[in-house]
């Protein structure tokens, strides 16, 4: 498995973390030193758990199609928005 980490100086020794995981960091003398303990890090880690990919299927903008027909405000809110819109275009058409 591979991971991207970013590593840094910091106070004159290393920081190895993986990109997006802020609590997956380790430090070493050496830039081999905190990818060696970041390494190390890792496999305890799952050692302890399971890695599973999740898969959430998106919604479809169509899905959306209604939402809100029996929404009283909704109409209003609409036209303030258009309206809003038509007069900053006419503003913009002026300039």
């Amino acid at each position: 498995m591979t991971f991207p980490i970013l590593v840094q100086p910091h106070d004159g020794r290393f920081q190895a973390s993986v990109l997006g995981s802020p609590v997956m960091a380790a430090d070493g003398a050496t830039k081999e030193e905190a990818l060696s303990a970041l390494r190390v890090s890792i496999n305890q880690r799952f050692a302890r758990g399971e890695l599973v990919l999740l898969d959430v299927p998106h919604r479809a903008v169509t899905d959306f199609a209604g939402l809100f027909k029996d929404d009283p405000t909704f109409e209003g809110m609409v036209e303030d928005i258009y309206r809003e819109r038509d007069a900053q275009k006419a503003a913009e058409f002026r300039e």
